[in-house]
C-alpha cells in the first residue's frame, strides 16, 4: 500500500507525481493508454490527473497522446536553485575542465539512482549523454559509488532496496567489498560499468560537518584517456576541486541569514 498506514500521506498527489516520472527520455508523447499502464492507474485515474496537469501547464495534449511541457523544469530548478549547488560548483567544474579537457559532473543520490545537479561538457565525437536531472544506477557510476560509500549501514540498506533504473540485482557481499575500498581510498573509478567506452573517477563533497552531500567526477572515453591517466593526473585535480567545492558549500551553509517582517 503506497501510504504504509501514514494518515498525512497524500495519495493524489503521490500519483499525479507518478504520472510526470512516467515520461522517459525519447518517448516525446505518450498515449493515455501507456501512461495508466506505466503508473498501474485506472484509465480514468490517468485521465483526470492529465487533465489536471494540462490545466498547470505540467503537460500538454497532442494528437498522438500527452507530452511534457519546458514547465516541469521549474520543479528541479526550484530544488538546484535552493542548494546553491551550481553557482558554488560551477567556477570549480570549469577550472577543472580546462585542467583536464573533459567533462565534469556533479550529482546527489536519490534512493539507489544518481541524479546530476552540475555538469560543464566537453564537446566530443563520443560521449556520454548527460544533462541536469539525468538518473543513472548509482551502483555502475563512479559518483554513485562515492555516494553510497558515505551512507551508515542502515541508510545503505534503505537506499539499495529501492528499484534502480538498471534492473540489476548484484551480490551484497560484491557491493560492500566495493564500497569498503571506496572509503579506504577516499574516491572511486569505473571503468566501462555505465557505458562501453566511459571512464570516470569521482570524489565526495563534504558540507562543514564532515558529511558527504554530493560527488563530483571527470569522466573520459576509454579510446582517449587511459584508467593510468584519470588516476595518476585527473584525480588530483579533482580532488582540489572537490576540496574546494566542500569549502565554499561550508562556508555558504554556515552564513549569518536572518529575514526581517518589514509589514506594518
Amino acid at each position: 500500500m503506497r501510504r504504509e498506514g501514514n494518515p498525512e500521506f497524500i495519495e493524489a498527489l503521490a500519483r499525479g507525481l507518478d504520472v510526470l516520472r512516467c515520461f522517459r527520455p525519447g518517448s516525446d508523447a505518450m498515449s493515455l493508454s501507456e501512461i495508466a499502464g506505466a503508473t498501474g492507474l485506472a484509465r480514468p485515474t490517468a485521465r483526470r490527473i492529465l487533465i489536471t496537469l494540462e490545466q498547470l501547464g505540467y503537460v500538454r495534449s497532442q494528437e498522438r497522446g500527452f507530452s511534457l511541457t519546458p514547465r516541469v523544469l521549474d520543479l528541479g530548478s526550484a530544488y538546484v536553485g535552493s542548494m546553491n549547488l551550481w553557482d558554488l560548483a560551477r567556477p570549480h567544474l570549469r577550472d577543472l575542465v580546462r585542467q583536464t579537457g573533459e567533462s565534469c559532473s556533479v550529482a546527489q543520490l536519490d534512493g539507489s539512482d544518481i541524479v546530476y545537479v552540475a555538469r560543464v561538457a566537453v564537446p566530443k565525437l563520443v560521449t556520454l549523454a548527460v544533462t541536469v536531472g539525468t538518473r543513472f544506477p548509482a551502483l555502475q557510476t563512479s559518483l554513485g559509488k562515492v555516494l553510497l560509500a558515505s551512507l551508515s549501514p542502515e541508510e545503505l540498506d534503505k537506499s539499495l532496496a529501492e528499484p534502480s533504473r538498471s534492473g540489476l540485482t548484484p551480490d551484497r557481499d560484491e557491493i560492500d567489498a566495493v564500497l569498503r575500498e571506496v572509503r579506504a581510498k577516499g574516491w572511486a573509478v569505473t571503468d566501462q560499468d555505465l557505458a562501453p567506452g566511459i571512464r570516470s573517477v569521482a570524489a565526495p563533497v563534504r558540507d562543514g560537518d564532515g558529511r558527504t552531500v554530493a560527488a563530483v567526477n571527470v569522466n573520459a572515453h576509454a579510446a582517449e584517456t587511459p584508467v593510468e591517466t584519470l588516476v595518476d593526473h585527473h584525480l588530483p585535480l579533482l580532488l582540489r576541486a572537490a576540496s574546494a567545492i566542500s569549502g565554499d558549500w561550508a562556508l555558504w551553509r554556515a552564513r549569518p541569514l536572518e529575514t526581517l517582517d518589514t509589514a506594518p
